[in-house]
């Protein structure tokens, strides 16, 4: 079915982001202005001084009237050249705080969501479409607008010129609008389809360099190429369909112009035998008619761009219209020491997520009640519903059925930002940005002090690692250059600096080798004290750290209490864990 923008669409994006910069459009307009008027100026002086040579006027006047028209040349183009800038100016600055919101928008969806969509698709989304409107918002904007303000002096000029040449000329110009209109809307639903080919090859090129380090050893090179190779047959003819629409647009100008040159010849001879024109008057009509051929052309070419501007503003509004299934609420979390309940929470991940029927991690009427200051050791296999548990708790997901309370009220009913800043979650896999040190430690808070910084590590034990960087905080670090043990004592650092009363840790220790479990054990030390804590691990060291233990088997508690009474208790899950091995997997 073939889409079109509305023009609200265009006018509300315009009103959004240019009135910020109102000062600089206005002057882009005036200069527009201007040099719409000196480039009308040029062809009558050019034209006067024709009349005024045949008429044998003297070298005085033709040198005045030659020196206006080299004057309105030069002016002409250095007003435009300061409209060109401005423009060009303007779009950056509006499409960069266009890309900032669609970032912040994308953020602020739930991972089911982000489950749907590749990372790569995203970036072609946030970066690719808005690219468009920065050609629409630069030379697009600046060009359209000198085009229409030339097209509409032009006429007039032609009216004042004859009354003949200024209706044809109306009509003509009524008309090749209209038809270059036509087929750029037939146009548009091909380049949508085009920008989402493109945006789906990007997030297959995306999610196969994330997987590079896995491919490579497993020798998938051959299968990941075939499948990018047909991703790519499959946009081709999306693709060639697109630029058809666009020779189209092409073709009608082409004509347009023939028919434009073919119009003032023949009304410049019949007027000019007429005694109606002028020999100056005949060289401007005719230098006219081909200047209306100027905007038309930059209308042609910058409707081929249109079509890319329709189809990314299509794809940005639905971006838009996205909303995160996790409703913000309005409650502020209570003061004081936090508690943690969970009351018969069911849960299962969409198809999309997990698999037909939710898959692994799926909780089925779990309750337990965390009170505030103590820690809950969370164990059972892979797949029981541990991690499950834990995002719960940040409100990644909400709970199909049953609740989730934080010092006694729905999580649901808490805002979002409030509730996740009282909790610090930790992973194994740990971000690490391509940034300064400081930047990775608190996350490009700007506020946070040097010495606050340096404190948070000599606790955890990095205060000699700190000395050996050689800018110290400053030093430039990437996911490449630390282990996974710095990375994760990273990872703790941003706990501490945020403060949260409560900690979720989920198998942070899972991929460490001793010596650096240990250094990573003593720095969990800092971490808990004093926190309502969740610790989901299968490490027996990790595990004597809580007071309460949880085991889950297929989403479902199977054993819950002190963590002191079950290890004494020979029959309980949890004690034979403990007696088969060091590693409790349940």
């Amino acid at each position: 079915m073939r889409r079109t923008v509305p023009l609200d669409a265009y006018r509300a994006l315009l009103a959004r982001y240019l009135r910020p910069r109102s000062g600089k459009v206005a002057v882009m307009v005036l200069a527009l202005l201007a040099a719409t008027g000196l480039q009308l100026l040029t062809p009558a002086l050019a034209g006067d001084f024709i009349d005024a040579a045949v008429s044998g006027a003297g070298q005085g006047r033709l040198a005045s009237v030659a020196a206006l028209f080299l004057g309105a040349g030069f002016l002409a183009q250095g007003t435009r050249l300061l409209a060109t800038g401005l423009s060009e100016q303007v779009a950056w600055q509006a499409t960069n705080d266009l890309r900032l919101d669609l970032a912040r928008h994308l953020l602020r969806l739930d991972p089911g969501f982000h489950a749907r969509h590749l990372p790569g698709e995203l970036i072609e989304r946030v970066d690719g479409d808005v690219s468009h409107l920065s050609s629409l918002l630069s030379r697009a904007g600046a060009d359209v607008l000198g085009s229409a303000l030339l097209i509409c002096g032009l006429i007039v000029a032609l009216f004042a010129l004859h009354a003949l040449l200024g209706v044809a000329f109306f009509i003509f110009v009524l008309i090749t609008a209209s038809a270059l209109e036509l087929v750029r809307r037939r146009t548009v639903p091909r380049e949508e389809r085009n920008r989402a080919e493109s945006a789906a090859f990007f997030g297959l090129v995306g999610e196969v360099l994330a997987a590079a380090e896995d491919l490579q050893p497993l020798g998938a090179a051959g299968y990941v190429l075939a499948r990018l190779r047909d991703r790519l047959a499959t946009w081709l003819p999306v693709y060639v369909r697109a630029q058809a629409g666009a020779y189209g647009v092409w073709v009608v100008a082409l004509v347009a112009f023939g028919i434009g040159d073919g119009l003032a010849y023949a009304f410049g001879a019949h007027l000019y035998v007429q005694g109606a024109l002028p020999l100056g008057g005949v060289y401007t009509l005719v230098a006219y008619a081909q200047l209306v051929a100027q905007p038309l052309g930059t209308l042609r070419e910058r409707l081929e761009e249109l079509q890319g501007a329709d189809a990314g503003i299509l794809r940005i509004r639905e971006l838009f219209s996205e909303r995160s299934s996790l409703a913000d609420g309005e409650a502020e979390v209570p003061p004081g020491p936090l508690y943690l309940d969970f009351e018969r929470v069911g849960f299962t991940y969409p198809p999309v997520v997990a698999g037909a029927g939710g898959g692994p991690g799926a909780l089925h009427g779990v309750s337990f009640h965390l009170a505030a200051g103590r820690r809950l050791g969370v164990v059972g296999r892979t797949g029981a519903g541990k991690s499950t548990l834990g995002r719960m708790v940040m409100r990644l997901y909400d709970p199909e059925e049953g609740s989730v309370r934080l010092g006694g009220v729905d999580l649901r009913q808490l805002r979002l930002e409030g509730l996740r800043r009282q909790i610090g979650y930790v992973t194994q896999e740990v971000q690490i940005f391509n940034a300064s040190l400081r930047q990775n430690l608190t996350l490009f808070d700007e506020t946070a002090s040097d010495e606050a910084l340096r404190g948070y590590l000599e606790r955890i034990g990095l205060g000699p690692w700190l000395a050996r960087q050689p800018q110290g905080l400053a030093t430039p670090i990437a996911s490449a250059t630390l282990s996974a043990g710095e990375a994760q004592l990273v990872s703790i650092v941003r706990v501490l600096h945020k403060d949260p009363q409560v900690v979720v840790l989920d198998e942070i220790a899972s991929r460490l080798d001793p010596q650096t479990e240990a250094a990573l054990e003593e720095a969990l030390g800092h971490l808990l004290e004093g926190r309502t804590a969740i610790v989901i691990a299968h490490r027996r060291k990790t595990l004597e750290r809580v007071d309460d233990i949880l085991v889950l088997a297929d989403g479902e508690t199977v054993e819950y209490g002190p963590r002191a009474f079950l290890a004494a208790d020979p029959a309980s899950r949890f004690s034979r864990l403990l007696r088969e091995g060091q590693e409790v997997s349940g």
